[in-house]
């Protein structure tokens, strides 16, 4: 599948779980487009890191702070835009075949995917807890330049 392809794949399926969701009409493209850009990071630093963990940390960081960015610019709860975001990211191929070779007692190559399935969520939860973190520093040097 093409780089094209799997880009809008990512913004159609975004924006299917923002109307599931129910965000708000005039947010649903902002919204959608943070699963595209998490899917185009991801493409991205997957050529240059062929690993799992890299690509799913960057693609996680930079939807978190899309969502931060848009939260301030819009007034609106920056969750609306993470979560629909970081979908395109969600490891539900390796958790689907781990759990299979599980049922099929093929415990090996359940670990495998496993392990593939805990890369991806170690991978999004660094993202967006390294971005979080860098942005509460930020927010706690402006106050205290504001008040000395």
């Amino acid at each position: 599948m093409g780089q094209a392809t799997q880009l809008l794949t990512a913004l159609l399926g975004s924006l299917g779980f923002a109307l599931i969701f129910n965000v708000r009409g005039r947010y649903l493209v902002t919204a959608s487009l943070g699963g595209m850009l998490a899917w185009g990071v991801y493409l991205a630093v997957g050529t240059l890191a062929p690993d799992i963990f890299l690509p799913t940390a960057a693609a996680s960081a930079a939807v978190t702070a899309y969502s931060e960015a848009f939260a301030r610019l819009k007034k609106t709860p920056a969750i609306q835009y993470l979560i629909v975001g970081l979908l395109p990211l969600v490891p539900g191929g390796s958790l689907y075949y781990a759990m299979r070779e599980l049922m099929e007692r093929n415990l090996a190559k359940a670990g495998e995917c496993g392990f593939q399935t805990a890369l991806y969520a170690l991978g999004i939860a660094a993202g967006i807890s390294m971005t979080l973190s860098v942005i509460e520093i930020f927010k706690n040097a402006k106050r205290l330049k504001k008040k000395s």
